[in-house]
């Protein structure tokens, strides 16, 4: 008697037959989906490993290496071959949790001694053999009992498996560890060694079929890191590698990274002396040096006329405010752990500001509201703090005190949806402004775990965000889980001209803070109704949006954003006071123009506005000064010479009037 047939279906609806028992592989090549390196497969839309056995009537569907999900799945292997790798080298070594993260993944362990870069030499090298040896990855169910012998002398995995089983409170990074679909089961995913033996390790899966499928992988550095992030935990080693479908695209990420390296805004910030970040201070916290604080004044202007002009209403608030105002927000009960410890003054307790949405609620409520004054839109250009852990904090990109272009728009429930796509759109506005383009990505984030308001109340504003974007022409995706605990969000993506993807404005729709502070305003009917708020920050904080900029443009921020817009360079000293006089005409217009009076030679003059980025250099000497011209050296693109005087301060005074972008 013949095996029994059963039939799959491609994505693209196309069916195959194949017999009882096929793996998602073989079901794969029956479909002739099985092109190019196809690490896992997708079953009625459900990440699977290769060898599972297929079901009658599922979706098949292949996942390649070079796809986002395919690079996960590759990175999650290639960080299971580096925890084995260490445990070979190391065998007493404690490991804990290694998820795949953007471009790369990591493992945190328990050492006696900090990882050295030697160390890291030998685990690569031991990763290497491991691949060679074309270990299998084989998946295993245990029961917990099972899973806590295999992990006996594994400590920090056995409360990875408490915690999931006893517990039920698995959630960021660990979750990877554990199949919430297992039925209770916890999966082990085993490397086979040639010997039989096995190396096993915590995972959900998928993995790639063997060590052998992985093309190219670097490590890359070590760090510190708190497990669980809690500082009062162990402190372990956390090393830090990538990897990629091939070697041409490791490669390429390597350069960029090295770009990176050479653009990162501390860098920059130190060398063109934008920002300044003294080890008094603290991590996270920032000094605009002024030319720094010419580029920060020219964002804030922007945007505070922008406010203006779409119909936002100014307001100041205090940087701190007593712990009743937060108790009522909900802050000190959601939001506790990011918020600087309490300061006592005349028997009260004050906070400094996590936010400044409670603010502008208290500005909402100096006096009673009428349906005909909404939407009312307030803004602030607000400093806020952020107790952010020393081992998270990235220089300006998150940082511990910042200031948010923040608004709060008060409407009714109707006008949710035209307040929501005006923000979006503003958003677009911001982006295209200062040079980043369309928006790359759009996230509506749905309800939390941990939330305020019932399942009405959320269904209804999640509806109406994704109304709100649909109305924009964007497409957008959906992030579960990932809303404020407030309310649904929409996040907008740009990406900078490396191509990284950076999250910056953030949209929020809120039912819960009018219903915690009892806000009202006066209805059409004459009764009283409960607002809506809209919490809205486009450029996300001024300190991330200019680290974002700086580290896009290199430095080379467009005329109309730059500290020194123009330097005259007078060829002799000679030409110093006629130098002077050519800068006083771009004054006059408003222009950022100086003169370079320093006893350099010409060639160092040149080579210095070059490195220190200035759009403009006009070279003047006897003949300049006679024809009243100037040679424009600009900082990209060909010599001008005998360019008159009037003529380009006219030209420059448009494209900075225009905000052209480069």
């Amino acid at each position: 008697m013949g095996e029994e047939a059963i039939r799959v279906t491609g994505p693209d609806g196309r069916a195959a037959e194949v017999t009882t028992g096929a793996t998602a592989g073989e079901a794969l090549g029956a479909l002739d989906l099985r092109r190019g390196q196809v690490v896992v497969a997708k079953l009625d839309g459900e990440l699977a490993d290769l060898d599972v056995p297929v079901a009658d009537g599922q979706t098949v569907e292949p996942v390649p290496a070079d796809s986002d999900q395919g690079r996960h799945v590759l990175r999650h292997s290639v960080a299971h071959v580096m925890a084995q790798a260490v445990t070979d080298l190391f065998p007493e070594a404690k490991f804990a949790i290694g998820p795949p993260v953007a471009d790369g993944f990591y493992y945190d362990f328990d050492v006696e001694r900090p990882f050295t870069p030697d160390d890291l030499e030998a685990i690569s090298s031991r990763m290497h053999e491991i691949i060679r040896e074309d270990q299998a990855f084989r998946r295993r169910e245990l029961d917990p009992d099972e899973a806590l012998e295999v992990f006996a002398d594994q400590p920090y995995k056995r409360e990875i498996i408490d915690r999931a089983t006893r517990q039920g409170a698995v959630s960021g990074e660990e979750a990877g560890d554990v199949d919430p679909d297992a039925g209770g089961a916890i999966t082990v995913y085993e490397n086979v060694r040639a010997d039989g033996s096995v190396w096993p390790d915590l995972c959900r899966g998928p993995h790639l079929p063997t060590t052998r499928w992985i093309p190219a992988f670097s490590l890359q550095r070590v760090a510190g890191a708190y497990w669980r992030g809690d500082e009062s935990q162990p402190m372990l080693q956390r090393i830090y590698g990538t990897a990629w479908e091939s070697r041409k695209a490791l490669k390429q990420h390597l350069e960029l990274l090295e770009e990176a390296r050479k653009r990162d805004h501390r860098k920059l910030g130190r060398e063109l002396e934008l920002v300044h970040f003294p080890e008094e201070l603290g991590p996270g916290m920032a000094i605009f040096l002024p030319k720094g604080a010419i580029v920060r004044k020219e964002m804030e202007d922007w945007i505070r006329a922008e406010t203006l002009r779409r119909g936002y209403e100014p307001v100041y608030t205090p940087h701190v405010a007593r712990e009743e105002l937060w108790e009522t927000s909900g802050h000190l009960e959601n939001y506790a752990e990011l918020m600087f410890p309490g300061m006592e003054l005349e028997a009260a307790n004050y906070r400094l500001k996590p936010m400044n949405c409670p603010f502008h609620i208290m500005a909402f409520t100096s006096r009673t509201r009428s349906y005909r004054e909404l939407p009312l839109r307030i803004s602030e250009l607000g400093t806020v703090y952020r107790n952010e852990r020393s081992g998270v904090v990235n220089g300006m990109l998150r940082a511990r005190g910042f200031t948010q272009d923040d608004s709060h728009i008060f409407c009714r429930d109707d006008q949710i949806v035209d307040e929501v796509a005006g923000c979006i759109d503003f958003a677009r506005d911001v982006f295209a402004t200062f040079g980043l383009g369309e928006a790359s990505r759009i996230a509506v984030s749905t309800r939390p775990a941990k939330a305020f308001g019932t399942d009405e109340q959320w269904a209804t504003a999640e509806q109406q965000v994704i109304e709100a974007v649909q109305r924009t022409g964007l497409e957008y995706e959906t992030d579960p889980g990932e809303g404020a605990f407030y309310g649904p969000k929409v996040d907008v993506h740009a990406r900078d001209a490396l191509g990284r993807e950076w999250q910056l404005s953030t949209i929020q729709v809120d039912f819960n803070l009018p219903e915690r502070f009892d806000i009202t305003y006066a209805g059409e009917d004459g009764a009283e109704h409960r607002p809506f708020m809209v919490h809205r920050a486009l450029f996300g904080s001024i300190e991330r949006f200019f680290a974002v900029l700086l580290e896009s443009t290199a430095g080379a921020f467009p005329t109309w954003l730059a500290p020194v817009q123009a330097v005259v360079v007078p060829i002799a000293d000679r030409h110093h006071e006629g130098a002077e006089k050519v800068a006083r005409t771009f004054l006059a217009r408003g222009l950022r123009a100086e003169v370079d009076t320093t006893d350099d030679t010409m060639g160092a003059k040149i080579r210095k506005h070059q490195l220190a980025k200035v759009p403009y250099q006009l070279i003047v000497g006897d003949e300049e000064l006679e024809a009243g011209t100037v040679s424009v050296r600009p900082r990209r693109g060909e010599q001008r010479k005998g360019v008159e005087v009037e003529a380009f301060a006219e030209e420059l005074a448009r494209e900075v009037g225009d905000r052209v972008t480069e």
